[in-house]
């Protein structure tokens, strides 16, 4: 075997697909403004970054283009990795990298959950790339065949590197991401954060984030940055003074970007901290609100969202000029019969427009795994991918274990709430209520070029959107009282009106798939349908 870390390495990252019918995966809207994918592979261009810069690196992100063939002949070494999405690609890229010959290396959440489903790989680079690549890349240069590189604590923040923006092809995508902190103080039951980053948040210095701002700027882009940090508010203290040095940033640049993250609930208990999201251009946050009922929260370990009244949290941050994306979960234990309209009415008077709604899934490596595994309730240890196509995400494959309640009854829910939510009228009411609400005050401006570029496409939503004869007259006459009551407003309004577009049809994909679930169950009854799927370790 070469010496792979002395000499010249040829490097190929490859991204693998995400699937197309992802919530998250919402292409016809890109193409739209003329982006192919929504977000870069931030995990791939970071291992690019810690890896020797000598090496020659190619970056292929399946979710843009394809692979040529020519490119893994090309490598010395083929890396890639991902998440419970990506497994079977993951796989596939693993056979596919053998049968050229190829030494293959993986990383990221999924192998670091389920490492012995991806033995099959030369290299499992698990945890944090800062702390388990050295030791790779060590064996590398020893000649070392095959290795496994577990984690020995977690990666020291305050020293990470700048990804390598330049692989990327930027204009391909409809944001950029960064990545501020790791960890979450939380307790969540059913996340795995904590169990991958730790309870105790790690974060770069503030001249290392703007050290990133810097690098993307001189690549020419400009436009919408998003914070992927799991909780982008984990050290309040660390934040503010980031916030701070940002807008003087941007102001020395001319506002060339605007931001958004996704934070805990008690970002609204913060007035300082919503000010300077404001002056900073945040325009959009991500909440992990899941339900409105304290009890279903308490027993969820989600305590920090407790007591808040959802409306009024979202209400907040519209006077802020800041746009709520929030995720909901149904399969709680302990819900009701009243759960799934108390989420619809809670969406809906909060004007919640891109609402997340998925069922509980015991991800890996999680704590909810291990208690339902103890009560013999988990379908199986293993999270195994079968069908991409239907097994996308938790609002295609939840509840993946013994439920409480009648299975039947809370999919008949989910179903109700997916109607209602994603009913065209329901959906135009809260755009409504968002766009006569929203306080724009964005200091980020377009120039000539993008400007021309942003109205050719408010053109085409306008051409796709409103002569829809599903949304048409909702879509002018909100466009309408919009430029009438505020006119700032309308740039967001017309974005989340191209939204919808993604949003119904992904609600119509998730509806079909659980129809299909609720067949099975009466063809053959809830306690066969569990059966059928009960896999216990001895």
């Amino acid at each position: 075997m070469k010496n792979l870390k002395s000499i010249e390495t040829k490097c190929l990252l490859i991204q693998p697909e995400f699937s197309e019918h992802s919530a998250l995966n919402y292409k016809d809207v890109c193409e739209i403004v003329g982006a192919k994918y929504p977000i870069p592979p931030l995990n791939l261009i970071t291992v690019a970054a810690l890896f020797p810069q000598n090496w020659h690196f190619k970056l292929v992100d399946l979710n843009i283009e394809s692979l040529n063939i020519e490119s893994i002949k090309w490598a010395d070494l083929v890396c890639t990795g991902g998440m419970l999405s990506q497994q079977k690609g993951i796989l596939s890229l693993i056979e596919l990298a053998h049968s050229f010959g190829k030494k293959v290396a993986i990383g990221g959440p999924e192998p670091t959950s389920q490492p012995d489903l991806y033995q099959h790989a030369d290299y499992l680079v698990l945890g944090e790339g800062e702390v388990t690549i050295p030791d790779f890349l060590n064996d590398l240069s020893l000649g070392k065949e095959k290795g496994i590189y577990h984690p020995s604590g977690m990666a020291r923040m305050n020293e990470a590197v700048v990804p390598r923006f330049d692989l990327i092809q930027i204009k391909a995508y409809l944001f950029m991401g960064l990545q501020v902190s790791r960890g979450c103080p939380y307790r969540c039951e059913f996340c795995n954060v904590i169990e991958l980053f730790g309870r105790k948040p790690r974060a770069k210095k503030t001249e290392q984030v703007i050290a990133e701002l810097d690098a993307l700027y001189k690549l020419g882009y400009r436009g919408h940055i998003f914070f992927v940090d799991d909780n982008f508010l984990s050290n309040k203290k660390i934040i503010k003074e980031l916030l701070k040095r940002i807008a003087e940033w941007s102001s020395s640049k001319k506002y060339p970007f605007y931001f958004a993250a996704e934070t805990s609930i008690d970002l609204v208990n913060n007035d300082e901290v919503l000010e300077l999201l404001k002056n900073a251009d945040f325009r959009y946050i991500s909440l992990g609100l899941e339900t409105p009922e304290n009890e279903v929260l308490h027993l969820a370990h989600k305590n920090q969202n407790m007591n808040h009244s959802i409306p009024e949290v979202v209400k907040k941050l519209i006077r802020y000029g800041i746009i709520v994306d929030a995720s909901f979960i149904l399969g709680f234990d302990n819900e009701t019969r009243q759960t799934a309209s108390l989420l619809i009415q809670n969406i809906q008077d909060a004007g919640i427009c891109m609402a997340m709604i998925g069922t509980l899934y015991a991800l890996p490596n999680t704590r909810l795994l291990n208690r339902l595994s103890k009560e013999k309730r988990l379908f199986t240890e293993e999270t195994i991918v079968s069908d991409s196509n239907t097994e996308v995400d938790q609002m295609t494959s939840g509840l993946n274990f013994i439920t409480k309640r009648s299975r039947k009854q809370i999919l008949r829910e989910y179903i109700h709430i997916l109607e209602s939510v994603y009913s065209p009228e329901n959906y135009y009411e809260r755009l409504s209520m968002l766009g006569l609400n929203l306080k724009v005050s964005y200091k980020q401006r377009p120039g000539f070029k993008t400007g021309l570029s942003m109205f050719y496409s408010f053109l085409k939503i306008c051409s796709r959107v409103g002569f829809s004869h599903k949304t048409g007259l909702l879509y002018w006459r909100l466009i309408f009282k919009t430029l009438f009551q505020n006119p700032k407003a309308i740039e967001a309004v017309a974005s989340l009106a191209a939204m919808y577009m993604h949003l119904s049809k992904h609600a119509d994909f998730i509806i079909g798939i659980t129809r299909d679930k609720i067949s099975q169950i009466e063809a053959i009854g809830e306690k066969q349908y569990e059966l059928t799927r009960m896999k216990r370790i001895s």
